[in-house]
Formats: structure tokens, sequence, C-alpha cells
């Protein structure tokens, strides 16, 4: 599979978002800076569809049984990572929140958070935005000095 293509749908999931697509674009040759506007666009294309699917589909599949009990224990897990951050710094906090790239902090988990207290979305989405940015340039430089300090510890065994 192209590797812009892999580190895109990388980037748009759930679980790996940053954290997979900017470094396995980087591990398959692609330049950073590609890698690194490649994977926050594709992160950040999430927000609006998780915007819409909140605002229209969620409200059809919350009667049934699975997806509710599912969406009730992300949404309880996102609601205490979330909360003290929102309600302490606001659109700030989502941002810090969403630019430490951790697992479960990344854009999914910002827009959940978002939607659930009520927070503007314009607002929000710019916060994300601004979030995924600086999760970014981490994910980049965390990348290039690993795959950097492994190649250099590989050469000098």
């Amino acid at each position: 599979m192209n590797p812009i293509i892999m580190s895109i749908l990388l980037s748009m999931a759930p679980v790996s978002e940053l954290r997979g697509g900017i470094p396995w674009a980087i591990s398959q040759g692609v330049n950073i800076y590609m890698a690194y506007v490649v994977c926050v666009l594709a992160n950040i294309i999430v927000v609006p569809a998780i915007f819409f699917f909140l605002e229209s589909l969620h409200h059809h599949l919350i009667n049934i049984r699975i997806y509710k009990k599912v969406f009730d224990k992300f949404m309880e897990r996102t609601r205490r990572k979330l909360h003290k951050k929102v309600e302490k710094y606001g659109y700030f906090g989502l941002t810090l929140f969403v630019a430490v790239p951790l697992p479960v902090t990344g854009a999914w988990t910002g827009t959940l958070g978002a939607w659930f207290f009520g927070m503007d979305k314009i607002k929000s989405f710019l916060a994300i935005l601004l979030g995924v940015a600086i999760a970014g340039v981490i994910v980049t430089i965390v990348a290039l000095v690993g795959g950097n300090g492994l190649s250099i510890f590989i050469k000098s065994i």
C-alpha cells in the first residue's frame, strides 16, 4: 500500500492517530514536512466527521444496547480525563489535552469531550486543530530523534 495512503488511514484511526501516521510515513521514506502536513490534515478531518456523527446518527444508535454500553464506557473515561482541564482552562485546556500525544488524548477524544461538555463547535475545532498541530510537531521530533537514535545505536554495534 502507498505509504501516504497508509499514513492517512493511521492518522484518521481513533487508536493510532498521529502517533501512528507520522512515524509510519517517516519510516517509509516520506519527506518529514509532507508526513507532518498530510497526517495533521488527515487527523483534523475527523473532527467535523465526529461532530456530524454525534449530532445526527448517534441519536438513532443510542437505542442499540451494545452501542450504548460501549459509548457510555468510552464517554465516562473521556469525561474523567478531560473534565478538570476543560473546567479549569476551557478551550486552552482542550488544546493542551489534544496536544499531548499519549493514548486517548487526541482529536477523537478531544472532539467527544467538547461535544459532551457542550462546547462551541467552531471554538472547539480551532482548539483541537491547534492541539493536533502541536502534537504533530512533538510526534515528528520524537520519530526523528528515535529513528536516528536507533540507527546510531545499530551502527555502533
